[in-house]
């Protein structure tokens, strides 16, 4: 991936792309430039047939603490227009690709993560949080809504009750009270925590692949849908898994007594 600007850095090592919001003198705010790099290179590593796990981080003390203020005030007196198009052309789509790309993806919560920046890790399958991290649903205390899928992610992780305590009344959670209300996956010592998200997205990325985006698309599907009908996408996702040369190799490393080795595909 080439002509990325500076407020994304991006690296791919061990089929793992490893994405870091860069605007580390602003705790990683999300403004214009940094919402569209980092929704663009989301939708890349996505595509890549060669990534097979992503790992989203911030760079500094901060994983991201959401919409730059500091623009969302000036867009609101200068261009309105700018203020609220940036949802779907930005929010949601960062949100969807976190959440359906067909791979897995981990969130390295290196610091704070307030808002659309907490939100996007909720959209991960795994959120690896420094012991220092701060997890806070800000958007009622500047009179917003919801955004980037926590109204769906939220409760999906914590069920609807605290979902809408969080998001009514927000407050600061340590990492400690996010893991134990399950919205995180693990808690570990702020030095090591990006090193554990990629030591987690390497093993992942040496897995079955197209059977990691079938789980993570039946999860999701049958969120919305009855029995029936999720019964239904998991026989076409059976359909899916069972062609590839990943679910022959490992029955054959079965009956063998051996390990598999997953390809991707």
């Amino acid at each position: 991936m080439t002509d990325l600007p500076d407020t994304v850095l991006y690296d791919v090592t061990d089929s793992v792309a490893t994405v870091t919001m860069n605007r580390p003198e602003a705790m990683n705010a999300l403004d214009t430039d940094l919402k569209v790099a980092l929704r663009d290179t989301l939708l890349g590593a996505a595509q890549d047939p060669q990534v097979r796990a992503v790992v989203l981080t911030g760079n500094g003390r901060a994983f991201c603490v959401g919409q730059d203020l500091a623009q969302h005030a000036h867009n609101l007196e200068a261009d309105p227009d700018a203020v609220w198009s940036t949802v779907p052309e930005h929010y949601t789509p960062i949100a969807t690709t976190l959440a359906t790309m067909p791979k897995p993806v981990v969130a390295a919560i290196n610091g704070a993560a307030a808002g659309a920046g907490a939100a996007f890790s909720f959209a991960c399958d795994f959120r690896i949080a420094a012991d220092t991290a701060k997890l806070t649903m800000a958007f009622a205390a500047v009179g917003l809504s919801a955004d980037s899928g926590s109204s769906w992610s939220l409760q999906r992780l914590v069920g609807l009750a605290k979902a809408k305590e969080l998001l009514m009344l927000p407050s600061t959670l340590s990492a400690g009270q996010a893991f134990e209300l399950g919205l995180v996956t693990e808690v570990v010592p702020a030095a090591q925590v990006l090193d554990r998200a990629r030591e987690l997205a390497v093993r992942l990325a040496a897995g079955p692949t197209v059977a990691y985006g079938a789980i993570r698309a039946a999860l999701a599907f049958s969120a919305g849908h009855g029995l029936e009908e999720s019964l239904e996408f998991e026989h076409r996702m059976m359909d899916l898994t069972g062609g590839t040369e990943d679910h022959r190799g490992a029955v054959a490393s079965f009956l063998a007594k051996e390990q598999p080795t997953f390809k991707g595909r």
